[in-house]
């Protein structure tokens, strides 16, 4: 069953940007959204998007460590596949923008200057080293976060992820989720694999069977998701880049999907969309929230976790900085409990 949510319009219980951004002290706001008894959904899970990311290079093993101890409900994992069929975890299908593959094997790019994944076994793989992320212009995307310049980490199987999270949920007694995305099915198609297929064999090797055990499986793609149906108990998240959030597409999602993810650009211009995913069944996870790259229209942090937490009403956050949202929805928590 869903959990209780509060609000989904625009104007719904708005809590104006003056009166957050007059003052920087919570506890000031905070017992103003107490009064108006407007706080949502405490229980908002903290997605640690690619780790976290927003302290270390993404998708590396140390990020994925780091956003365990931030109190990260789930650890992202995007996937794609090497040529001999490991699944690895990695944004892109291709190597460029995060890796040393140009200076490691200049003369592997395909006609259109790209490195991709899938020609490389994982044993080449292994051979890379791993940064933060650059644009086209090879400049560092993110220039106050890890340096650009270092370049000593590497690209993770998803089977080293999955272990590192179980391990560290032994020994921390904690039950950290796994939140897998299936990067370009569409593109490994072509390519002769089977990129669900590979994917879901290895949850199954790790215990990763129904609803209850902690692993979300998602994808741009509705055709791979609606084939997936029928073959997983795991539950399934539509993500959408288009600006298409309307009570008919949140029902059609709702046949095949349990959840919606959508950018929080597109979300914020049509919050409605969050009641529609709700009525339908379905949970929301919003992307991205970057604590160093706010929309113009914010002041902070807080302010943006505020809009689509207390507000909205969104049942989970993809999140650069798992510490900083884990603290929000804490402070939330207690300040609930002391109603």
């Amino acid at each position: 069953m869903l959990r209780q949510r509060y609000s989904d319009s625009a104007t719904s219980m708005k809590i104006s940007a003056s009166v957050l951004s007059a003052s920087t002290n919570r506890p000031t706001w905070t017992v103003v959204l107490l009064l108006l008894g407007a706080i949502a959904n405490a229980d908002t899970l903290v997605i640690a998007h690619r780790g976290a990311s927003g302290y270390l290079p993404e998708h590396t093993l140390p990020a994925v460590a780091v956003a365990h101890t931030m109190g990260a409900d789930y650890i992202e994992q995007d996937v794609v596949l090497t040529k001999d069929d490991q699944a690895i975890v990695l944004h892109d299908t291709t190597l460029d923008r995060t890796t040393d593959v140009v200076r490691r094997f200049p003369d592997r790019a395909r006609d259109d200057g790209h490195f991709y994944a899938i020609d490389f076994n994982l044993s080449e793989i292994r051979q890379l080293r791993a940064g933060e992320r650059r644009d086209e212009a090879g400049m560092v995307r993110y220039e106050e976060r890890f340096p650009g310049q270092i370049e000593i980490l590497r690209i993770p199987t998803l089977a080293e992820e999955i272990q590192l999270i179980q391990g560290m949920n032994r020994s921390t007694g904690s039950n950290v989720g796994i939140y897998v995305e299936l990067k370009e099915p569409g593109f490994h198609q072509q390519e002769g694999k089977d990129l669900a297929a590979v994917v879901l064999e290895e949850l199954r090797t790790y215990d990763y069977l129904d609803r209850h055990d902690r692993a979300f499986i998602q994808c741009f793609d509705a055709n791979t998701l609606k084939s997936l149906r029928g073959q997983t108990k795991l539950p399934l998240v539509q993500l959408l880049r288009d600006t298409e959030l309307t009570e008919a597409r949140a029902l059609s999602i709702a046949k095949y999907a349990d959840g919606v993810g959508a950018s929080i650009v597109n979300l914020a211009a049509a919050p409605g969309f969050v009641r529609f995913a709700h009525q339908a069944g379905l949970e929301v996870h919003p992307y991205t929230f970057r604590a160093d790259q706010l929309p113009t229209n914010m002041a902070s942090f807080d302010e943006l976790l505020e809009l689509f937490i207390v507000q909205m009403g969104v049942d989970g956050i993809f999140t650069d900085h798992p510490d900083l949202a884990h603290q929000y929805i804490t402070y939330l928590r207690l300040s609930k409990g002391s109603q």
